[in-house]
């Protein structure tokens, strides 16, 4: 067996697998080297399993509304280990697909930890295998897709225990459904959890250190969503520094200040989303004098590292810490590597949280477009005129867009409400073609839907909405 290949890519995460893959489309002999799961923490403890937890709270809470449908039953229930054991074999599926496609398409499965080591044109990698003993691979490029983990802080006491205080891993797989939930950060990893919880009865409080909650959102979906939250019985404190975290067999402790104001919560358990860190950690990129910036890779647009013939994609590599936005940096590093990459097209990064409601945005929010000088047409239309979330029973939400007042440029799209998630690459599309405003008013866009709603929207930015 060789271990010399013409590409290395270490970690199988959404960036490293797909951009595996597409080395093998264009011919390169390509290996990958993995410490633990294929698919990495976004199929195996991220993205895949949470959205089965989150659909299960889904169908359970709306359970508590058929009479709204004009239905009944009764004696619905819950097997808590059940709706955890769902989520596990979800992530095993989708694990075994990742597997299939390494073999189909000819990818050679290290399993093992890499670090990086002096080499020629690029670094080698040397890996302590699984199974025992030692493997040296060398290639003329190497691919960091190492990923990213949950930030602790331990001088706030703010480190996982593995009972009372989590990070999303611990929140994926506990034994029993806590009474109480303190949940540290209402970003798109807080506010799942916080949602999934609460749909099946947790008595959840969210802290955040800001002003208001999704902070990265468009300040009127931040409100909207925590209204809506607020609604299902979620609790807030914003504005809050947390102080301590402290844990004991009867549950932990929160002590925060919120303007001035030192308080005490008490919970069941409490859940640390105050952000990621990346992977960069025994990898040898000191001794390399791989280049970083606050804990991440810094890269150029083609993903190359200050180190020749090394390259770094996806979390690792930087904000936004999203598995698509890593998909994609890995399709495009490796057509550069290969000398096949096209014109670099600055496409814009949708975001999606997939709580209830969900929210999904791509771009500038209004804010960011007037701090950037710009003069703008702001729409806003809300789902509870829509003909076909009025149907389903799902009014609550709206869609905003922003576009440039002189050139009819679509700045940004903000959303929130049910499947708004499935609704945004709609506007990502019209952003990376770069539509208009009046292309986005010719386009027909089918009825009943809720997507009609987008549509709707762009034509109120310009004075012309039909059905508010």
């Amino acid at each position: 067996m060789s271990d010399s290949f013409d590409l290395i890519v270490i970690g199988s995460g959404p960036g490293g697998y797909v951009a595996a893959i597409r080395a093998s489309q264009l011919g390169l002999n390509t290996a990958i080297v993995e410490r633990e799961n294929l698919g990495g923490i976004c199929l195996n403890w991220g993205c895949i399993p949470t959205k089965a937890l989150l659909k299960s709270a889904e169908v359970y809470e709306r359970l508590g509304h058929l009479d709204e449908y004009g239905l009944s039953c009764t004696g619905a229930a819950y097997s808590f280990g059940k709706v955890i054991e769902r989520s596990r074999n979800v992530a095993k599926k989708l694990n075994t697909g990742v597997g299939f496609l390494m073999k189909k398409n000819r990818i050679q499965v290290v399993e093992g930890t890499a670090r990086l080591i002096k080499g020629g044109a690029a670094p080698g990698v040397a890996v302590e295998l699984k199974a025992g003993g030692t493997r040296t691979l060398s290639a003329p490029a190497v691919i960091l897709a190492t990923g990213a983990r949950a930030r602790v802080i331990p001088a706030a006491g703010m480190v996982p225990d593995g009972k009372r205080i989590w990070t999303y891993r611990e929140a994926m797989t506990p034994r029993e459904l806590p009474k109480s939930l303190i949940v540290i950060g209402s970003g798109a990893i807080g506010m799942e959890f916080a949602s999934f919880y609460r749909g099946f009865g947790s008595n959840v409080t969210v802290i955040e250190s800001v002003e208001r909650i999704l902070p990265v959102e468009d300040a009127e979906v931040s409100a909207a969503a925590q209204k809506a939250f607020e609604k299902r019985g979620i609790k807030f404190r914003v504005a809050a520094r947390v102080e301590r975290v402290a844990a004991s067999d009867a549950g932990v402790t929160v002590e925060l200040n919120t303007a001035g104001k030192p308080e005490t919560l008490k919970a069941d358990v409490a859940l640390i989303a105050v952000g990621i860190e990346g992977n960069v950690e025994n990898l040898g990129l000191e001794a390399l004098g791989v280049k970083l910036d606050r804990g991440h890779v810094v890269t150029d647009a083609h993903g190359a590292t200050n180190v020749r013939g090394l390259y770094a994609i996806g979390d690792v590599a930087g904000a936004p810490w999203l598995a698509h936005k890593a998909s994609h940096e890995g399709v495009h590093c490796v057509e550069h590597i290969a000398g096949k990459a096209g014109p670099l097209v600055e496409a814009p990064v949708p975001g999606c949280t997939y709580s209830d409601p969900q929210i999904a945005s791509v771009g500038l929010t209004e804010a960011q477009a007037k701090q950037k000088g710009l003069a703008v047409k702001v729409g806003r239309f809300p789902l509870s005129a829509n003909g076909k979330a009025i149907a389903a029973g799902e009014t609550e939400g709206f869609v905003k867009t922003v576009f440039d007042a002189e050139h009819g440029q679509l700045l940004g799209a903000h959303l929130i409400g049910a499947g708004v998630t499935e609704m945004i690459q709609g506007y990502a599309l019209a952003m990376t073609m770069e539509a208009t405003e009046a292309e986005l008013m010719a386009t027909i866009f089918p009825h009943p839907t809720l997507s009609e709603a987008m549509h709707e929207s762009v034509l109120d930015a310009y004075g012309r909405a039909l059905h508010i």
